[in-house]
């Protein structure tokens, strides 16, 4: 209802929760659509790459405050996603978009042993 009245600021509450990965793509793309014809779009997102790919200003949030926020390259840390999520998490460039991706450290026990060789 909301697209149909084109009202000029959408507030979305996690639009991709239960939707595959095509449909997920598909309402991130609608978004992106509508902010660029000029639509205030503001979407609680708690999948942290999508929100790296597609928002224009993120805000993290830890406990009810905000601890930062601003474009996605100045927001996504290492150290921001260990102390708001007590994960351990490399940032790289997405090769598709050159935005931040967050790859998660795999627990000890999912890791490769090393291996010996003598």
């Amino acid at each position: 209802m909301a697209l149909a009245q084109q009202t000029p600021l959408l507030l979305l509450d996690e639009p991709t929760t239960f939707l595959d990965i095509a449909h997920q793509i598909e309402v991130l793309e609608l978004c992106t659509r509508l902010q660029q014809q000029g639509r205030t779009m503001v979407a609680v997102l708690h999948d942290l790459n999508q929100a790296l790919r597609y928002a224009t200003h993120v805000v993290a949030m830890h406990e009810g405050r905000i601890v930062a926020q601003g474009h996605p390259h100045e927001v996504a840390t290492s150290e921001l996603v260990s102390s708001v999520f007590g994960v351990e998490a490399r940032i790289i460039e997405d090769p598709e978009t050159g935005r931040p991706l967050v790859i998660p450290r795999a627990p000890a026990a999912v890791r490769p042993a090393p291996l010996i060789l003598s």
